[in-house]
């Protein structure tokens, strides 16, 4: 079936739900909004049934972050990745540690505490999609650590820019914070981008960098699961992203266009928030269930709160 065939069986609440997501372009659209409307969405049956929301999202996601690379200039993303590597190695063997012990205590099912603590530890449901295969975990299985980190992650969009003005912190401390502490890409870049740019820039930085880290995990969980190593998915939009970097940094005459690509890669991103969004279902939040959750939420308190520690001890 063609684009055009599915165009033509567009149902009018399929109308209102393209023209939201084409209204969250608009600059008065905050990512929490997006995510907001997204859901109330959902709820209502208005999510086409037609198109592939989850597929576009991921392809989405990847362009706004490619393009995020154009407004980071390299010797500071150098810098931040340097500042912030011993903080993203500790943060991810804490949050992985942590999680196998909870998991045991919890009775939780060993795939899936692994795969919340890996969403956790990394980035959220790229390293769940990541981790998955490699140790060949169930569809349920999945399901239910990228319900857990979903929901995290919209309550992660309110409550950190909100702790952030709270404490009075500075934007490269909390683009630090961020970086560390929010699971999904999306999330981090959409709460940092409220924050202020120098936040975006360096939340997003650091968030990559520890992004990388999903390729040994995974190879580390394939071992320890006896799973398929071959089946590892690799985050190629990261590479990306780094070609942007350096295309700007040895191109500067062209810095007119890499502004317009940066601002219209952060609109982008709040799109995708829509989108993610239109993903969390009641059903979901339900199926999660308790211990999911309840693993979920203990992973995340003792990471979020963690690093903060450290972050407004060590960094200005």
């Amino acid at each position: 079936m063609t684009i055009i065939d599915n165009f033509k069986r567009l149902r009018p609440t399929d109308a209102v739900f393209i023209c939201t997501a084409l209204l969250c372009l608009a600059p008065f659209i905050s990512s929490p909004i997006a995510l907001i409307l997204g859901f109330l969405l959902a709820s209502f049956g208005f999510v086409p049934t037609q198109f592939n929301i989850a597929a576009l999202t991921k392809k989405l996601l990847s362009y706004s972050i490619i393009g995020l690379g154009f407004g980071i200039h390299l010797n500071e993303a150098i810098e931040a990745s340097k500042a912030g590597l011993g903080l993203i190695i500790c943060s991810i063997f804490f949050t992985l540690l942590l999680g196998w012990i909870a998991t045991h205590f919890l009775s939780l099912d060993k795939k899936t505490g692994h795969l919340i603590a890996s969403g956790t530890a990394i980035c959220g449901g790229s390293a769940i999609a990541a981790v998955s295969p490699a140790i060949n975990a169930r569809d349920d299985q999945t399901s239910l650590a990228l319900a857990t980190v979903f929901v995290l992650n919209a309550v992660a969009l309110f409550i950190f820019p909100a702790i952030g003005h709270l404490l009075d912190m500075s934007q490269h401390a909390f683009g630090t914070w961020a970086a560390i502490a929010i699971h999904d890409t999306s999330s981090v870049v959409g709460a940092a981008g409220s924050y202020g740019d120098e936040a975006l820039k360096t939340a997003t930085t650091l968030k990559l960098a520890r992004a990388l880290w999903i390729i040994p995990v995974a190879f580390i969980s394939a071992l320890l699961f006896k799973g398929n190593s071959k089946k590892i998915a690799v985050p190629y939009f990261i590479v990306l992203y780094c070609v942007a970097i350096l295309v700007a940094h040895f191109l500067p005459q062209l810095q007119p266009v890499y502004d317009m690509i940066f601002t219209a890669s952060k609109r982008l991103l709040v799109v995708c928030l829509f989108l993610i969004g239109s993903g969390i279902t009641v059903n979901k939040l339900r199926n999660a269930g308790p211990k999911p959750m309840l693993l979920g939420v203990l992973l995340w308190l003792a990471i979020g709160s963690a690093s903060l520690i450290y972050i407004e001890m060590f960094i200005p």
